[in-house]
Order: structure tokens, then C-alpha cells, then sequence
């Protein structure tokens, strides 16, 4: 099976031969902008304790970080929405390898920005079947350190794009968080963490199992 870091790569190339070079440009300078702010040394770290939330599913419910994480070994996957192809990618991927999750006693979780019912549609689209949350009012995006506001001229952008991220979200603002993977481990401390202002860079999913004790 092709590696996510490799499907990833393949829908990069493929996007830059759709879209014109100054779409191209204009999203390089985001990200560049983006990591020149050192956001990332913000992040949440290695060894930070798993922060106390309660999250709605797809479905509306609430759901207790820390007590999925008192079942065992907890995978956080922050991603950006279902409009984002690059997060569609990786989480079909972590939905392939759900078996090996579940066989190495660990919880796994995607995190987004969008309403539960967007959440939903994620889900189904993608055909997950491990727990997909909403994150609307950015607590955990905020209590993970992963948030940044859209700069004008990718808001513009995105609203070509039909990206429209207030009403997605349900909140009324231009915000995403950085995509990352974190592994909390048995005793609640984070025992990885992958963060890249580059939204085309995610954890290779099969490493991330390989660590899991």
C-alpha cells in the first residue's frame, strides 16, 4: 500500500498542473508567513500533560478527551475539514489502518473547526468509523496551540474556492488550526507530536502505530 507521506506528494503535483502559478505563489507566502511567526514553537510538546476537554461528536454528543485516553494509548488527529483534500487523504488512511489501532489497545479521534453536522458528512464521505469531533469554538485548537487566523488575500481565496470557513465552522471567523497528530500515551502525557505549518505534511500513520507500547 502506497504511504500517506507518497499519496500526499502525488495530490501536490497534481494540484500545482490545475491551478494557476500565482494561486501557487500566493499559497507558498501563507505557509512561509506562517512559519516565519514560529507558531509551531507554541504547539503543545512532548511531555505536556493531555489537556482536560469535552468535545460534541458527529451525532452531538459529548465526548471526555481524558476519558478516552483512561482506555489506553489516545491518537489525536487535528485536521483542517472535509474540504481540505490533503485531510480527506489522511484520514481514509488512518481509517485503513483502524484495525491495527484497535488491535494495539488504543483510542483514535479526528479533531476539526467544522460543526458537528459537517463533522458528519466528513465521516460518511470518508466512511470513518472512529470518532470524528467538533472543535466550532477552537477550545482545543487553542489549548493545543495549533490556531492561526487566515491572512486577507487566502480568505479571499478560499471564498473563490467555495471554502466558506465562518459558516463551516460555525463561528463566525476566518480560523484554522495547524494539522497534527499527537499520541498521548497511558499516563496522559503526550508521547508524540507532529505538528507543520504545511497542511501537504502529515504523520506517517503506520509510525505512529509502531510506537504505541
Amino acid at each position: 500500500m502506497t504511504s500517506l507521506t507518497a499519496q500526499l506528494a502525488e495530490y501536490q503535483a497534481g494540484f500545482k498542473d490545475r491551478v494557476t502559478p500565482d494561486i501557487v505563489a500566493m499559497m507558498e507566502k501563507a505557509t512561509a508567513d506562517l512559519r516565519a511567526s514560529s507558531i509551531e514553537a507554541h504547539a503543545l510538546k512532548t511531555g505536556a500533560a493531555l489537556p482536560d476537554l469535552q468535545l460534541l461528536d458527529a451525532k452531538g454528543q459529548s465526548v471526555s478527551l481524558t476519558a478516552l485516553n483512561a482506555n489506553g494509548p489516545l491518537i489525536i488527529v487535528f485536521y483542517r475539514g472535509g474540504w481540505c483534500p490533503y485531510c480527506n487523504l489522511e484520514l481514509r488512511e488512518w481509517q485503513r489502518l483502524l484495525p491495527e489501532v484497535q488491535k494495539a489497545g488504543a483510542q483514535l479521534v479526528a479533531i476539526s473547526p467544522q460543526t458537528p453536522d459537517k463533522s458528519l458528512s466528513t465521516a460518511e464521505k470518508n466512511e470513518l468509523a472512529f470518532t470524528v469531533l467538533s472543535d466550532s469554538q477552537l477550545t482545543a485548537t487553542k489549548e493545543f496551540g495549533l490556531g492561526f487566523q487566515l491572512p486577507p488575500d487566502l480568505v479571499e481565496l478560499y471564498k473563490k474556492f467555495g471554502n466558506d470557513l465562518p459558516t463551516i465552522n460555525g463561528n463566525a471567523e476566518w480560523a484554522l488550526p495547524l494539522p497534527a497528530t499527537y499520541l498521548i500515551g497511558r499516563d496522559g502525557l503526550v508521547k508524540f507530536a507532529h505538528v507543520d505549518v504545511d497542511y501537504r505534511k502529515r504523520a506517517e500513520p503506520s509510525e505512529i502505530l509502531a510506537m504505541i507500547a
